[in-house]
Order: C-alpha cells, then structure tokens, then sequence
C-alpha cells in the first residue's frame, strides 16, 4: 500500500516517454496558448492595493462615505501647477486647470486652488472621483488630459496607482532582460551542452502556464499586479531546481550503466516523486498567506501555490520527453561530476569528525546574523513607494515640501446619526480637535443617509506614528454615535491588527504542513522538527538583510530606492513564508537521498556522507539559479518588490552553503539514530503511507558517485 497514489502519477508520467516528440509538440502547442491567452495577463491584474483587509473599520467606513455621497471620500487627483505672479493670471489659470479636470472620465468635483504655497508661486487643484470608478482609468485619463499641458504636474493616489501597475509591467521586462542572460549561461556551466536548454524550456512553460491559470482566477478573484513578480521569479527558480534534480539523477543512472528507458523510468520514480512532493511542499507553505484577510497577502498566496504546481508538471512532463529524445547524449563524458561529488563527500566526512563545533559556530554564526531582524520597525507604504521621476512623486515630494502635507489624505471620520443630532456631533469634532497630534478639524458635514464626515488634519505623515496614535484615540473615544476612522494612517492600523491576528495559526500550520511532509518522507519525527528550527534560522537571517538595508537606508545609490524607515509589513511575511517554503524544498532533497541511501544499508555517517555527496553540487548549484532568477527583481524601481527579491536570494543561498552543507551533516551526525526516531503508531503509520525515492544505492567506493 505504501506511495499507492504517487505511484499512479508517476505511471502517468512514464506514459510519456514512449511518445517524446508528441509530448514536446503538444508542450509548443500548449504554450503558444498559453501565451496567447494569459501573456496579457500582466495588464489584466489592476490592483495595486489590497493591504488593509475588506472588513476592517477603514475600509467599512470608505464604503459608508461612498454610499452616502456616491463619491471616494478623498480626492484620486492632485494636480501641483504653476502659477504667474500677477494674481489675476494665477486666477484664469487655475480655472482653466480646473475646467479641463473636471472634464476628465470619472471626476466627479473638484477643488481649486485646493492649497497655495506660502511664496504664491505654486497651488493644488485637486479631483475626487466618482465612487466605484476605477483609479486606474481615471489616473491614465487624467494624465493623457494633461500631457502637453506646461506648468502642471499629474499625480494624487489614482495616478500614483497607474504608474506602478506600468512600472510593475516595465520592471518585469527588464528583470527578464537582466536575468535570463546570466541564467543562460549559468545553466551552461552547471548543466552543460544542450542540456543546458531544459530548464530554461521548462521555464517557459511554467511562467506561461501559471499566467494562463492566474488569468482565469483573476475573473473570479482580483488578483495584485504585484504578484507577477513572484510568479516570474519563482517559477524560473522551481524549473530550474526541478530540471537540474531530474538531470543529475538521469546521468547517475546512465553512469551506472543503465540503458535510456530503465534510466528515465528509474528518474521519474525517484527525483520524480520528490519533485512533486516537494511541489506540494512549496504551494501548502505559500498558500498558508491565504488565511490573511489581506488582497495583497491572498494574491502573493495564490499565485506562489499555483506556480510551484505548474512547475512541477511542468518538469515532469518536458524533463522526460527531452530526456527521451536526446538519450545518452546527456551522458557525462569526463569524471569532473565524480570529483565535484566526491568533494561534497569529503566536506561532509570532515564536517562530522567534529560535528558538535561544527554545530555551535554555524547557529552562533546565524543567530548573530538573524540578531537584527528583532529590531524591526514596521513603515506603511508610502508615497516613496512610487518611483522619482513620475509625476504622482514629483507631486507628493512637493506637497511634503511646499504645502507642509495639505492635499495629503486626512484622518477621516464617518458618522452614523440622524440630522437632529448636528449638537452631539458637532461636540464630538470638538473633542476630536483636542486631541494629542491634531493640527486642525473641519467642520462636520451631513451627509446622505444619516451619514456625517469629519476630517481632522495630523501633525506629520498623513500615515506616520502621529497620525496612527491619532487614530487609536479617535476609536477609543466613547460616544454616543458609531464611528468609524479611515485613511493612511487608519488603513496601516487595521492592517498591522489584521496580520497580528492570524499571524500565530498561519505559523502553526505552517509548521504543521512543513512537518507533515518530512514525516512522510522520513518517517521520523526528528527530522521535521529539526528542519522547522532550521528553517527559521535561515528565515532570521534574510528578513535581517532587509531590516540592514531598508531600514537603515544602505545601499540606497546602488538599488535607487528612497528608504522611509522601515520595512512594510506585508512584505516582511510574504518575504517570510517564501524562504521558509524554499528551505523545505531543499531540505526535501537532501533528507530523501540520505534516506535512500540508508535504507540501502549505508552506516548512519556513511549514508549522511553520501546524500550530501549527492545533492551538493545540485542544491548549491540550484541556489545560486534562484537566487538570480529571484534576486532579479532587487532591480526594481518599487521599493518593496525590491526587499522579496534581496531576501529570498539571501536565504536561499544561506540555506544553502551555511545549513544543507555544515548544519545538517553536523546535527545529524550528533543525533546518529536518534535522527530516525517516532512513536511506534507513527512508524506503522510511515510505513503505510510513506513517501521517498526508493531507488537502490550502489555501494560505492567511499568519496565516488555515480
């Protein structure tokens, strides 16, 4: 009974094999389409947002003020323009602005001057937009409006949205032109010859693929166009992790004398396996972001998932039909495979001659280096999130310059009582005006449907730690009516509470998912727990390279960013899970070849020896692939797109050079035995459902490998 479902799939793949060339063409024809219908999918995701949840207080009162004025409660454009010094010059001017504003799709009033500086020489004209129309329709429609018009700049958060979903767009291509280029030619190193085309072959299929998927989940889910960048870089990284394992294990059995087919079948049942579970792996770490309330969180969730299964039948449908065609062609014809394994080998025997010091300086070493990620101070994002140069930052740099923050989105409160209580309200905005932090309170204004608002300015950023404690006072006054507080600062609150509130069972399952999956492939309970310690020793450390960089502004001329501070908390659990799902993925191919190898009758030491003999050259190989796959997208002009991919290239390649090749060789050999321990329900339980490569291993000579 043991691996019955796995072993239906894999006879599904093997089917494969017998038709190579059929495959392969139905793989083009697949991927024509694929790239036919979800190619465009990079304009079809709109959403920019997503980062409070839909049913906190910020978002609940947006959709009270809309419904009761049918329009956004702030204003979408802000235009910065120019004006002469003879005041009525100015006056003609700005209504013209304004004229031509108004006339722009979706604008539903406008206000001018909204704000003048102190020197006159500069005024705010702002627009709000109906409620429902779209921000980035309006924001392209306002700037086409204005494009060849002197003296005004375009920006407000409805353009502020539309030049990052282009710049989003842009940094895709250039990403891609960045890093297939280095990729082509690691691939050519690591995997040599026309082998060298599988991984990127199988790239190709995935990324496309996963756009096809994405773009049917878009019509039933909005999506974030952030998640592209995920999708790309991940999914090179998985096909090309996936491709290398398929490849290393096709040539070992080639070397140990097995014909083409018996070959391909003995790689598909083996590497096979591990692929697809460690797939599963990888789409159940990422998809833990689901259970956040957040867009922006689900979206990074679903796409992740999605792209790591893609990847896997990807590989497993390309990998043996190119295999098939191409036979003992992919044979190693000198003996440098031998001597880079036996190197592997040797590291680790020499490792375990001392594997109690090994273990000491290797988890001093990463604590000291994760030590930072403790310090963390959580920053919304923020107008710098846009990058300099486009005119919605041009504009917010001028209204924190010039305006000192006016035209900048409010504190705003929406209230829910009948008209006859215009006293008790207008009470309540008296105390809301002698609140610590605020700079000034508009008057109340009585709204459709029982519905009032009050605006209430904050010293500072309109989302900085002045506005956010503002915020907290205002939903902690007593008062006869319901109230409800939106805005910057108000959406970073709920979005910091939302986190905190499913951040613990998003870590316990997790942690139970990750576990489960090493116990099935061991059996041992030891295993997995050691692995989730390892695990987020490896996460410490590449969330502290983002606490080292962003928050204290390093390396701001080399990655163009403007650092405000911190690090955006969405971020920092996206950049979180996707290291943890890494480190498993690689621990799976490590604990499955070290189990292979001990099931064959190897001594505990001699089977660790020879797992890590094994997978070195392939996982660190594999890592430095992601890690440029990945770690592509720190050329990115947005700022937190930026921080996943310097964060996932660091744990990745930490995991591993620092923990698959000195902590767990180390560790393992400390536990000995101890290593494969469970209770003995468990243990009969592995042994029915268990999962691994259960291909024989050749003994060997000590140091040689196939």
């Amino acid at each position: 009974m043991r691996g019955r479902t796995p072993a239906v799939t894999i006879r599904r793949m093997l089917k494969l094999r017998s038709h190579p060339r059929r495959t392969l063409l139905a793989v083009l024809v697949f991927v024509l389409v694929a790239g036919a219908i979800g190619g465009p999918v990079a304009g079809a995701l709109k959403s920019s947002g997503g980062f409070a949840p839909s049913g906190a207080d910020s978002e609940v009162a947006v959709r009270q003020l809309q419904a009761a004025t049918h329009l956004e409660p702030t204003a979408g454009v802000v235009l910065l323009v120019s004006t002469p010094g003879d005041a009525s010059a100015s006056r003609a001017r700005l209504a013209t602005v304004q004229r031509r504003l108004a006339a722009v799709p979706g604008v539903a009033r406008t206000t001018s001057p909204a704000a003048v500086a102190p020197d006159g020489r500069l005024a705010l004209v702002t627009g709000t937009l109906r409620a429902g129309a779209g921000d980035g329709a309006v924001g392209g429609a306002a700037l086409r409006a204005f494009a060849h018009v002197g003296a005004v700049t375009v920006g407000g958060p409805a353009v502020a949205g539309k030049q990052i979903n282009a710049t989003v767009s842009k940094d895709l291509g250039l990403a891609e032109l960045i890093a297939f280029p280095f990729l082509l030619l690691l691939s050519l190193v690591f995997f040599r010859g026309r082998a060298a085309l599988m991984p990127l072959i199988v790239g190709v299929t995935t990324v496309l693929g996963t756009f096809l998927v994405l773009t049917a989940i878009n019509h039933i889910y909005g999506l974030s166009v952030f998640a592209l960048n995920l999708v790309i870089g991940l999914g090179l990284g998985l096909s090309i992790d996936y491709a290398l394992l398929l490849l290393t294990r096709f040539r070992e059995e080639l070397g140990a004398g097995t014909a083409t087919a018996p070959a391909i079948r003995a790689t598909i049942s083996t590497a096979g396996r591990t692929i697809a579970f460690s797939a599963v792996t990888v789409a159940c770490a990422l998809a833990t972001l689901t259970l956040f309330p957040q867009g922006f969180l689900k979206s990074m969730g679903i796409a992740g998932a999605t792209v790591a299964l893609v990847a896997a039948a990807a590989a497993l449908v390309v990998a043996p039909a190119l295999l098939g065609v191409w036979g003992t062609k992919l044979a190693r014809h000198n003996t440098r495979g031998r001597h880079e394994d036996g190197r592997w080998y040797h590291l680790s025997r020499a490792i375990m001659r001392r594997p109690a010091a090994v273990a000491v300086v290797s988890v001093a070493v990463m604590l000291a280096l994760a030590l930072p990620a403790l310090s963390t101070v959580w920053t919304p994002i923020d107008s710098t999130v846009v990058p300099k140069g486009q005119s919605a930052r041009t504009v917010s740099d001028a209204i924190g310059r010039y305006f000192h923050g006016a035209g900048q989105s409010p504190v705003t409160i929406a209230i829910a009582a009948p008209r006859a209580q215009r006293a008790g309200v207008m009470t309540y905005a008296r105390r809301v005006a002698g609140l610590d932090g605020v700079r000034q309170v508009g008057p109340p204004l009585a709204l459709g449907g029982s519905i009032w608002q009050v605006d209430a300015v904050a010293a500072g950023d309109p989302a900085g730690p002045t506005a956010r404690r503002v915020v907290q006072d205002l939903r902690g006054l007593r008062t006869l009516f319901a109230t409800k507080v939106t805005g910057p600062a108000a959406e970073f609150v709920d979005q910091q509470a939302a986190i905190g509130s499913r951040l613990l069972p998003a870590i316990a399952l997790l942690a139970g998912l990750t576990f489960l999956v090493l116990f099935l492939m061991t059996g041992s309970v030891v295993l997995p727990v050691k692995a989730i310690v390892m695990n987020a020793l490896t996460v410490g450390v590449a969330l502290a390279s983002l606490v080292l960089v962003y928050q204290h502004g390093r390396l701001t001329g080399l990655l163009g960013y403007t650092p405000n501070g911190g690090v955006e908390p969405s971020d920092f659990v996206v950049t979180a899970t996707l290291v943890f799902a890494l480190s498993t993925d690689y621990g799976v191919f490590l604990l499955g070849r070290i189990k292979e190898a001990r099931d064959a009758g190897l001594r505990e030491r001699e089977a660790i020896a020879t797992g890590v003999g094994r997978t070195g050259r392939v996982i660190t190989a594999a890592a430095i692939l992601l890690a440029v796959a990945i770690g592509a997208f720190s050329t990115s002009s947005i700022s937190f797109i930026q921080q996943i991919g310097l964060a996932a290239a660091t744990g990745v390649l930490v995991d591993a050079f620092v923990v698959r090749a000195l902590l767990v060789p180390s560790l393992m050999a400390l536990l000995g035995r101890w290593n494969w321990w469970s209770p003995a329900p468990l243990r009969r339980l592995h042994d029915r459902i268990g999962i691994g490569e259960t291909r024989r291993v050749a003994r060997r000579p000590a140091g040689q490998a196939a």
